[in-house]
């Protein structure tokens, strides 16, 4: 596809753009101009804004258009600023195409899944020598959510080698990282032999963390499978069959805490199914353990409200939701906390059980994808 023909409208505030596959696309004078590439508006190097807004004339206009091979070029009144724009570049980045979704929508990045679902797998050995497995491996995460990483070291420290190959470790009142094994007086259930709901971590944060590294040690112990279920699934299955409990969820906040050691006192207040402000669905918050008293809720919906946190609890809890696996010695995985739950079932006092966790943040994890794209092409 390629630019054919480029027409000022409006008095100069509107350009009207043609395309090789038939289709128009618009660009106000002001947005033109707030992006243009010319060296004196961005650095060259890094790509930021030299200026400001406030030095932009609030009465920008477009002058000339015309198309030039695969680029358009423009002068901005009243300046008299020439600067060229790529054809690709406004195709890419065109906003006169965007319609209205409804709400619980999500990004084309995005797969949502259950049961049937066979666990991405990825050998550390390929990631670390091999940047297209290191971004299909990344690519995964972004897609599914979560991803298993095979063929590491069963030793103290093993998982730092992983979070490496993307980021850094989000440091919390837990330390750089936490261990995961049975504890005489334990600070939180994690720490216990019991089986866990399916959960995401530290709900009671905010900003919460948004990746979580799980990595383990040893694992004879019987029980103890890990599970994972997608959060973005289970409120897709909700609007599915009652529009209004969904809204309730996304509307109200719920709210959580955490004071399990001394000098922490943790509370956050964040909806259980969190939408962008254009509906988009960017995260799903739920944790029973960690639930506060719901306080945000006005007392004619708090009885409908409940019923929706019930049914979806029950959505989260079904086995056709649960992808469930046990991890060996120097096996990993790890989730997007902002939307993939974790839990675990039980195991006995029989043999050991030891994994170690972290935290990490996805911007490190997309901007590391989003640079191997950029060299090795899209997954």
């Amino acid at each position: 596809m390629y630019l054919t023909a480029a027409n000022i409208e409006a008095d100069g505030v509107v350009l009207n753009t043609q395309w090789s596959d038939g289709s128009a696309r618009r660009f106000h004078a002001i947005w033109l101009r707030d992006n243009a590439l010319d060296p004196e508006t961005r650095d060259a190097g890094n790509g930021q804004r030299l200026i400001t807004l406030a030095d932009v004339p609030t009465d920008t206009r477009l002058a000339l258009a015309a198309v030039a091979e695969d680029a358009l070029d423009v002068t901005f009144a009243p300046e008299g600023k020439a600067v060229r724009f790529d054809a690709d570049w406004l195709a890419a980045n065109a906003y006169d195409e965007v319609e209205p979704q409804s709400p619980g929508w999500l990004s084309p990045e995005t797969t949502t899944w259950d049961a049937a679902l066979s666990p991405p797998a990825f050998a550390l050995g390929e990631v670390e020598a091999d940047p297209a497995a290191h971004r299909d491996w990344l690519a995964a995460i972004r897609r599914y959510g979560f991803a298993k990483m095979t063929g590491g070291a069963a030793e103290d420290g093993a998982l730092f080698d992983v979070i490496d190959l993307f980021g850094y470790v989000r440091e919390t009142n837990y330390g750089r990282h936490f261990e995961v094994r049975s504890e005489v007086n334990p600070t939180n259930l994690a720490y216990t032999g019991l089986g866990l709901q399916a959960h995401t971590d530290n709900p009671y944060r905010d900003p919460a963390p948004t990746l979580q590294l799980l990595y383990c040690i040893e694992n004879s112990a019987e029980g103890g499978d890990s599970m994972v279920v997608d959060g973005f699934r289970a409120a897709e299955r909700l609007r599915e069959e009652d529009e209004a409990a969904f809204d309730l969820l996304a509307s109200h906040c719920a709210r959580f805490a955490y004071a399990g050691a001394s000098g922490v006192n943790l509370v956050s207040r964040r909806p259980m199914i969190e939408l962008a402000p254009d509906g988009e669905l960017i995260g799903v918050r739920f944790n029973n353990r960690s639930a506060a008293p719901i306080t945000d809720v006005p007392f004619e919906k708090m009885a409908a409200y409940y019923a929706a946190y019930r049914r979806f609890a029950e959505i989260i809890d079904h086995p056709a939701m649960e992808v469930m696996f046990k991890l060996s010695p120097g096996e990993s995985f790890i989730v997007d906390n902002t939307r993939v739950l974790h839990a675990r079932k039980g195991f006995s006092g029989e043999g050991h059980r030891w994994l170690q966790g972290a935290y990490a943040d996805k911007d490190g994890l997309l901007s590391t994808l989003s640079a191997l794209e950029a060299a090795h092409g899209r997954a």
